[in-house]
Order: C-alpha cells, then sequence, then structure tokens
C-alpha cells in the first residue's frame, strides 16, 4: 500500500473513529452508588461536602463531621445534623469529570479536523493530510482535556434501597464481522 493511499484510507475511515469515540460510554468514572450505609467510608471520609436528600425530598449541604455504619453526623451552617440511615435518601458529593473522555473526544475531533483542513490547504496532498490529522488530533486532546477539566458534577454515592434515582440513557456502536448498529439503552 503506498503513502498516498494509507492516506486516503486514513481519510475515509478518521469520521467513522471519531463517532465511535465520541459513542463509547466512559467506563472510568461510573461506579454504583452504594446501598447501605455501612459501606459509606468507602466512599466517603471526614471532612467531604455532601449534599444529603432525607426521606421527605429536602436537600441539605453540609460537611461530614462524623460516619458510622448508620448515622452520618453533618455540619450543614448552623447546629450539626444527624442522620439516620431510614432518614436519608441520597447522598451525593461533587467530583471533576474524568479527563480522559474529553481528551480523547478532542483527539478525535481534532484529527478529523485536521485532515480536513490541511487536505483542503494543500491542494489534496496526502502527506500533507496525514500531517494535519497529527497536528489537529495533538491540539484536540489540549482542548478537549481543558475543556472537561472545567465540568464539575455531582454523583450519587449512597441510594437508600427503593430510593428513584436519576433516569440513565446510554448508546454504545454493536459492530460485529456481520453486524453493525447501535445498542440503546434507558433506566430510570
Amino acid at each position: 500500500m503506498s503513502t498516498s493511499s494509507a492516506a486516503r484510507q486514513f481519510i475515509r475511515c478518521a469520521p467513522l473513529a471519531a463517532l465511535l469515540v465520541v459513542l463509547l460510554p466512559a467506563l472510568s468514572a461510573a461506579q454504583e452508588p452504594v446501598k447501605s450505609f455501612d459501606q459509606l467510608n468507602t466512599r466517603l471520609k471526614v471532612g467531604d461536602t455532601v449534599w444529603v436528600t432525607d426521606a421527605q425530598g429536602r436537600e441539605i449541604k453540609g460537611r461530614i463531621r462524623g460516619l458510622s455504619a448508620t448515622s452520618l453526623l453533618l455540619d450543614g451552617g448552623g447546629s450539626p445534623q444527624d442522620f439516620q440511615a431510614a432518614r436519608v435518601g441520597t447522598i451525593r458529593v461533587q467530583q471533576p469529570d474524568s479527563l480522559a473522555n474529553g481528551a480523547l473526544i478532542g483527539l478525535a475531533a481534532g484529527a478529523v479536523a485536521g485532515a480536513l483542513v490541511w487536505r483542503a490547504v494543500c491542494d489534496g496532498e496526502a502527506a500533507c493530510a496525514v500531517v494535519g490529522a497529527l497536528l489537529g488530533a495533538g491540539a484536540g486532546v489540549g482542548i478537549g482535556a481543558g475543556i472537561d477539566g472545567l465540568i464539575h458534577g455531582k454523583r450519587d454515592v449512597y441510594r437508600a434501597p427503593g430510593a428513584s434515582g436519576n433516569a440513565r440513557f446510554s448508546l454504545a456502536p454493536v459492530v460485529t464481522p456481520h453486524t453493525k448498529g447501535v445498542a440503546v439503552s434507558f433506566s430510570f
């Protein structure tokens, strides 16, 4: 395979690769919430700031002052509040988004954009488009990771049995020798 045909194949496959990277689920940050207070010490420690939603649906933000297998002591503005396990629906903590998925998305988007821009600038010369793809990929990694570094979201670390969770939706590519498609799932 000559250099120009390899570059043409890369340019033809790059949009599909970018689409697959975007659709792949982010596995690194996903952790299921614990369903028992005696497991909370594996996710939280004294001093962490949390959002506790009680059984009536009220959300209280505070810093953990004490943690046991049956209760949570929280400094939430005024006097400390003691939450017994039976009174708690969910506990959430704020964590930064993983930089890896932003870097991967930026890599794919930057490579495709760089290849297309440089290909147009270089009058279709394949080697020039490959250089553009590499430069675009490098810039895309930095931009994607930088954007992800700015995203901070709350995630559940505890959900009481029977408590309603957030609705979830996911897409994943399905590619086998005989099948190509997208697996769609949702839960609530």
